[in-house]
């Protein structure tokens, strides 16, 4: 291997151990049916239901059909235990057929928001 791939792997490899330290609980993957409700650029109430793809105690990666902003303000609420919380957009991926996979931290996370043991 060539000195500069070594270099360059080492460095990539020190930036996924970062990510890894940054994330905080345990992530599990899960679908849970959840309802969003934002304000969009208009001032209008809007609302979607989505499912969660992968959930932790402080948030959740979710994938709706609407294209959020980064910093979106958010309410969040699990439809199978009925708790709210608001949240915040704090990672938008690319767009799939399903929909856009959004990132949300919740604000005042409740450990039992999921109602999944994590």
């Amino acid at each position: 291997m060539p000195k500069n791939s070594f270099a360059s792997f080492r460095k990539e490899a020190s930036l996924a151990a970062k990510q890894r330290q940054k994330r905080r609980g345990v992530r599990l993957n899960s679908r849970v049916l959840v309802l969003i409700e934002w304000t969009d650029a208009s001032g209008q109430k809007v609302r979607a239901q989505a499912n969660t793809r992968i959930v932790n105690p402080y948030g959740c990666m979710v994938v709706l059909r609407a294209e959020l902003n980064l910093e979106q303000r958010v309410q969040v609420t699990n439809l199978a235990t009925k708790i709210s919380n608001a949240g915040v957009v704090v990672w938008k991926g690319n767009p799939r057929q399903e929909g856009w996979e959004v990132g949300v931290e919740l604000v005042t996370p409740e450990m039992d928001f999921w109602g999944l043991e994590l």
